[in-house]
């Protein structure tokens, strides 16, 4: 079990080395000047294109179309919904209030703190 543990915080730790080499790069790189949008034979994809219109890095999925291809990869029958089996009336809740005012309390009264 401890070898586990250890095991799982020296990766841990590599991921976030890896992950934080990443972001650093990603925070120094030139902002892209525009998107361009490319249907091709495998699906929508997005290039980042700099002032002149040349890519400045790799192409990714288009976002928008992603949902979309989760869409295509499951089942036709599975986007039926499935019926409700039972209906069951909601139970309201009853509460009392009770309100104290200052005409309800008692006066009290104390002494003077105690003189050292």
């Amino acid at each position: 079990m401890m070898g586990l543990r250890a095991y799982l915080g020296i990766a841990l730790a590599l991921v976030m080395v890896l992950a934080g080499q990443a972001l650093a790069v990603a925070r120094t790189a030139p902002d892209a000047a525009g998107q361009i949008e490319i249907c091709t034979g495998t699906g929508p994809v997005m290039v980042m294109v700099d002032a002149e219109g040349q890519p400045t890095g790799a192409t990714h999925i288009c976002p928008e179309c992603a949902l979309a291809l989760f869409q295509a990869i499951t089942p036709s029958d599975s986007t039926v919904l499935p019926r409700r089996l039972s209906w069951c009336l909601a139970q309201g809740i009853e509460f009392e209030q009770h309100i104290s005012t200052a005409s309800t309390l008692a006066p009290r009264a104390r002494a003077p703190p105690v003189g050292t």
